[in-house]
């Protein structure tokens, strides 16, 4: 790797948050308790999904998706960065910090073009409910979620294009928990101005799109229920919607912020990073638990089966 793109950088140093041993092992407890949380959250609702009966429909499949890719986002960045937070010398090999590149911008790629499909899926629930099972069929799921892969994997792979050859041979501190593109690229040794705009822009152009897709396919599930329902359906697209609505914010509200507010400030970049690592994947299950009686009643019939097994046993 360092002879092919010529670089003497051997690891990259994080800066972390703050070099107060107090608020690091704050940190370390918060983020601890959120990352577990997260994998417990997850993995419960893809057990939940994958077990029970009742919830073997088009929604429950992409939601079971959904928690699996933020299983992976998660685990791509925060074991690194609750370790680095009870050690002194906080470091990243070179093809660590490629790697983790990589994982996140493939995994936060599915995510959007999921999250794409998704709406899709509601907008087909709410507005054709009659053809709902047929435009949505096994097969139609399973080509969406393979769509979000690969274009997660182009996504990250074109990334990656524009800086697996750059020379790094001076700086190697990034003022960050993990490895990003913008912090990674300014870091080379060559003036990478106009490559720092093609990069952000990408992602950044990306993250507005996708979430402006979203949002105004909300909006028109919206108007297409209240020219064609009372009242009452109206009431009840805006409880469905309300959960999809939320999560979108959540995931692409770090996102603008890092790839297109252009006075990025590297306290505010730092705390998006947190909440971006664990907290939304802690987020997405409970926002869609809380929100879905289905999910609470399959949650609960499962918990009640593991407990019986447990007494049997």
């Amino acid at each position: 790797m360092e002879k092919a793109n010529n670089s003497v950088v051997s690891e990259f140093v994080f800066l972390g948050l703050s070099s107060s041993w107090e608020i690091q092992l704050l940190l370390f407890v918060f983020s601890s308790v959120f990352y577990v949380a997260s994998l417990m959250g997850n993995i419960l609702i893809v057990l939940t999904v994958t077990s029970d009966p009742h919830l073997q429909s088009p929604m429950y499949f992409l939601l079971a998706n959904l928690s699996i890719i933020d299983l992976m986002f998660c685990s791509s960045t925060a074991p690194k960065m609750i370790y680095d937070l009870l050690r002194k010398c906080k470091t990243i090999s070179f093809r660590g910090c490629v790697a983790q590149i990589f994982f996140i911008h493939a995994f936060g790629g599915t995510e959007m073009v999921l999250l794409i499909a998704m709406a899709f899926d509601r907008y087909v629930a709410i507005c054709k409910p009659l053809h709902y099972l047929t435009i949505m069929s096994p097969q139609r799921c399973i080509s969406l979620l393979v769509t979000s892969w690969i274009i997660g994997l182009i996504h990250s792979v074109a990334q990656l294009a524009f800086v697996v050859g750059l020379p790094f041979c001076g700086p190697n501190e990034l003022n960050n928990f993990f490895c990003d593109l913008p912090q990674f690229i300014k870091l080379a040794c060559i003036e990478t101005y106009t490559l720092e705009f093609m990069v952000t822009a990408n992602s950044g152009f990306i993250s507005v799109v996708s979430f402006l897709i979203l949002i105004i396919s909300y909006i028109f599930i919206l108007v297409t229920v209240q020219k064609k329902s009372l009242g009452s359906s109206i009431s009840k697209a805006l409880s469905t919607l309300s959960a999809h609505v939320t999560v979108v914010v959540l995931f692409f509200g770090p996102l603008i912020f890092f790839y297109v507010w252009p006075f990025p400030t590297s306290h505010m970049d730092k705390f998006l990073a947190i909440v971006d690592a664990v907290i939304i994947p802690f987020l997405n299950p409970v926002v869609y638990t809380f929100r879905n009686k289905e999910m609470k009643v399959a949650m609960k019939r499962l918990c009640n089966q593991f407990v019986n097994y447990s007494k049997v046993s």
